[in-house]
């Protein structure tokens, strides 16, 4: 379909100088070696389907679809090209002028974008897969379907936190807390471990009730109208509330919250009110003190996984590492190509499995070799796909925790 229409910011898209330096950080690049798979290669695409050059047919919308939107290339680029922003500009404008087929149809909008955004309808569909698991009836499944349930850890938490937890020392202050939705839904506990570690560092935690989905799953897929309706509820609810900070235990939302001013800057009645929520928006390693953490006294090995969205997208990576290295007495090991995708990319290993699982193996390879008895890593999203590549490879005796249940000293694994 020819469509023409200024759906990217030219400014941001001319920022590219097509220098090359982005290619070695481009996950998809180096699997492929296909220059369109490439963040230079993409801006092209996106040019030329903006100037009508390029229709916004099958093979171009290919190369776009295959992009992790994990934005390494915003790391390694000089000339601070905006590479998430065009993504999602032109992935927006290929939801509205292209025509996918019955399965990526029904899977991006009747399952991505029905259920995972609401943690009701997310725990009611993952039902039957405690009841398969439970009678061990995989087997009857079809292979996506089997996929499907593999990514999901063997125990699943469903936890809701209260209104308002006090302090436990003198409070120093109040802060919000997002709950997410695979977060309550998979990773309650997790939740609970991110608001007694706020609590025991001096801070009231505040969780207002009405607040739904960050938007993240919506801007990443294309539905940016979507997204700004989710943003405007999470601003209407939180801005009322006397709060110090605005605190995320997940990656991939975080990214998102930082960017509501960005996200609403066109709306004239949003702009300001987007402008100061993000202001607020901390992730949790970038709040909590180092200093109040005591030393597990535990010599296991732990190694550390840059989620995308909290290293690329945020710029946060001397933060966690620093609670690793303090809670774990020293023990922290580098993991090699620490920073690259693990292919989880919030939906993407459900829309694109064969590119998603090899980058899992990839990632699993590096933790293997790295020696460590422990990953830890600060995205939903990341520590289920590793689960996943963990127990495929056999490898048990590796667990994967989020760093909230690190911090408490988790003693027991997730698989």
């Amino acid at each position: 379909m020819n469509a023409r229409g200024q759906f990217l910011d030219e400014t941001k898209a001319l920022a590219c100088v097509h220098c090359g330096l982005c290619l070695s950080s481009c996950p998809t690049y180096l699997e492929t070696g296909n220059e369109n798979d490439s963040p230079r290669g993409r801006i092209y695409l996106m040019r030329a389907m903006q100037s009508g050059l390029l229709d916004v047919e099958a093979t171009t919308v290919r190369h776009i679809d295959l992009c992790l939107g994990c934005r390494a290339c915003e790391t390694a680029c000089p000339s601070g090209v905006q590479y998430g922003s065009l993504l999602e500009a032109t992935r927006d404008h290929i939801e509205k002028h292209h025509g996918r087929g019955m399965f990526q149809w029904l899977l991006r909008r009747l399952v991505i974008e029905q259920v995972f955004p609401f943690p009701w309808r997310m725990y009611v569909a993952l039902w039957p897969v405690r009841v398969i698991r439970f009678l061990r009836l995989g087997f009857l499944l079809p292979k996506f379907t089997r996929e499907m349930m593999e990514l999901l850890p063997q125990r699943m938490v469903k936890g809701k936190l209260p209104a308002e937890r006090l302090a436990k020392r003198e409070a120093r202050g109040k802060v919000g807390f997002i709950e997410g939705c695979v977060m309550q839904v998979m990773f309650g506990d997790t939740n609970e471990s991110s608001a007694e570690l706020l609590n025991r560092d001096g801070w009231d935690v505040i969780t207002p009730r009405g607040q739904g989905c960050c938007g993240a799953l919506y801007a990443h897929s294309g539905q940016l109208a979507k997204a700004r309706d989710c943003a405007r509820r999470n601003i209407a609810v939180f801005e009322n509330e006397p709060l110090d900070a605005i605190i995320i235990n997940a990656a991939g939302c975080g990214s998102t919250l930082v960017e509501y001013g960005e996200l609403l800057k066109d709306d004239p009645a949003w702009a300001e009110r987007a402008a100061a929520f993000s202001a607020k928006v901390k992730d949790l390693v970038s709040w909590l003190e180092v200093s109040r953490l005591t030393a597990c006294g535990s010599r296991e090995k732990v190694t550390y996984h840059d989620a995308c969205h909290l290293a690329h997208a945020q710029g946060i990576t001397a933060e966690p590492r620093e609670l690793v290295k303090a809670k774990s007495g020293g023990e922290l090991v580098e993991l090699a190509e620490s920073d690259l995708c693990c292919g989880s990319a919030g939906s993407y290993n459900l829309t694109e499995p064969e590119m998603a699982s090899r980058l899992q193996k990839r990632k699993v390879q590096n933790i293997i070799e790295s020696g460590a008895e422990v990953i830890v890593t600060t995205n939903p999203g990341c520590l289920l796909q590793i689960q996943s590549g963990l127990r495929k490879a056999g490898a048990h005796h590796i667990r994967a925790l989020h760093i909230a249940d690190y911090l408490l000293k988790a003693s027991t694994a997730e698989d």
